[in-house]
Parts: C-alpha cells; structure tokens; sequence
C-alpha cells in the first residue's frame, strides 16, 4: 500500500461496543507491555521493525501474555511512539502511554462478526452502534480505546476521493472570537463560536479550585472527586468547542457544496505582527 494516494481520502469510523471486563483487562495488559517496549526501544537505540522484532517479540508474549498478533501490533505501536518522540525537536523527558489505546490488525487481530467484535485471545465485544454509512469499503488497522466507561472500535476506511469541480463563485469565511461569519454578496450568515458557553464551565472548574485551595496546599489535587468534577467540567467546555467547529465547518461545507462555490479562509499568519 502507497504511503501517500492523492485519489484517496482515509478515514475513521466509529464502532460502539459493550466495556466487558476482559477487554478493559486486555487493554491494560497493552498499555504495561507497550510502555515496557518503549523504554526499550529507546534505552537500546532500536531503529528498524527487524530489530525490535528480534529483541521484544518473545518478552511480550512470554511476559505479558500477549497473543502473537497482538504482540507484534504492540511493538509497532511502540516503535512509532518512539521516533515521534525522536523527531520532535523540543522533546522532554521519555513518553509513557496513559490512554487505554490498542492497536489491532485487521483480519488476525480483529474481525466484526455477527453483531461482535472479536479481538484474538478469546474477548468478544457486542456492538452496540455503528456507522454504516461505509461499510461498502473495505476495513483497514482499527485501535480499541476505552474512557469514561465508553469502549469504541475506530476502524479506518480508505474511499475513493470525490471528484473536483470548477467552483461557480466563492463562499468566504471569517473567523472571529464570538463568531463565525460566511457568504458572498448574497449569503450573510453568523454562527457562535460556542466560546461564551464554554467559559462558563471553565470559570466553574476554576472557582472549585479555587475553593479547595490554600497557600500552603492545592486540596483538590488529591481529592478524587473534586478532581473528576474539575476534568469533567474543562472536558465539558472542549466538547461545546469541537462540537460547535463540527456542525458549522459541516453546514459550511455543506451549502458551498450545494451552490457548486469554492471555500475561502482567512488567512491569520502573521497577524499579531501585522
């Protein structure tokens, strides 16, 4: 497969599956192994897929008890941590993974099946919703992540990409702090940016800090619930954030698609110096 195919776009799609207690084990046993392999991959200067292969394929099975596949996707995984961490010019201290994240194989590592997906070693995981909208293409590498008690399946896809077209006329788009403004002579339509929404569960999780704080100890650091409460309300305020960039980039899309009109941005470099 071309590492890079201007005529095809690739894509993710999102497979919702059941958090049984044995892939949230599985998930766990990958993350110990595939930090285990970073740190040696790094602490013996391992450059190419032969010679992690040749140093770590063993251990992970012997050790960890990872299945052969599973094994071989963990190291993989490790090795491309590894040089995106070496690349990195401003690089700190070694990564460690923190995220329940697999990776897995299509065909040998998993296949969906009769409403499940069975991941080799035995786990099968019931499939609660699925896009299906892609199903017609084939299915490539998928990785497995579990948070917030949430288990999803993202299954790449490559599709054809859609044919160009001579736009017609342009649609321009503005991008300020409180909204977003689109159209042409015609067209003139303004969308929040969501910014006002999100700052209210911003301010709430900085006032709880503030209120289980003191000069000589920051209280809501080693209480576990006030903890979550603070992340869940800056987690809160990123979703309204992603979510509002979503469904106006898509309606944007959407109506210069409809009209035949190209999409012109605004071009912020160097903005703060002009």
């Amino acid at each position: 497969m071309p590492a890079v195919d201007e005529g095809v776009l690739t894509l993710s799609v999102a497979v919702r599956v059941s958090p049984e207690p044995a892939g949230i084990e599985l998930l766990k046993t990958y993350r110990t192994a595939l930090n285990y392999a970073l740190n040696r991959i790094l602490s013996l200067n391992l450059r190419t897929i032969k010679d992690v292969h040749r140093t770590l394929y063993r251990e992970l099975i012997e050790w960890f008890g990872l299945p052969s596949r599973v094994a071989v996707d963990c190291y993989r995984d490790a090795l491309a941590n590894a040089n995106a961490w070496r690349r990195n010019p401003s690089r700190g201290k070694r990564p460690r993974v923190k995220r329940l994240s697999m990776l897995l194989h299509q065909g040998s590592g998993y296949r969906v099946k009769d409403g499940y997906v069975e991941i080799i070693g035995g786990v099968r995981l019931k499939v609660i919703g699925w896009d299906r909208r892609y199903d017609s293409y084939p299915s490539g590498e998928a990785r497995l992540t579990y948070k917030g008690g949430k288990m999803v399946l993202w299954v790449s896809k490559r599709i054809p990409k859609p044919e160009s077209y001579t736009p017609r006329d342009v649609i321009g788009v503005d991008v300020n702090e409180e909204k977003i403004v689109y159209g042409d002579e015609v067209i003139n339509e303004e969308k929040s940016t969501g910014i006002s929404r999100a700052e209210r569960f911003k301010v709430l999780a900085e006032l709880l800090q503030k209120k289980y704080s003191s000069p000589r100890y920051p209280a809501w650091k080693r209480r576990r619930g006030i903890l979550n409460r603070i992340r869940a309300f800056h987690e809160k305020a990123r979703n309204i954030l992603v979510d509002n960039a979503r469904k106006v980039a898509h309606e944007i899309v959407m109506t210069a698609k409809r009209l035949g009109y190209a999409v012109a941005r605004e071009d912020l470099t160097g903005l703060r110096n002009r």
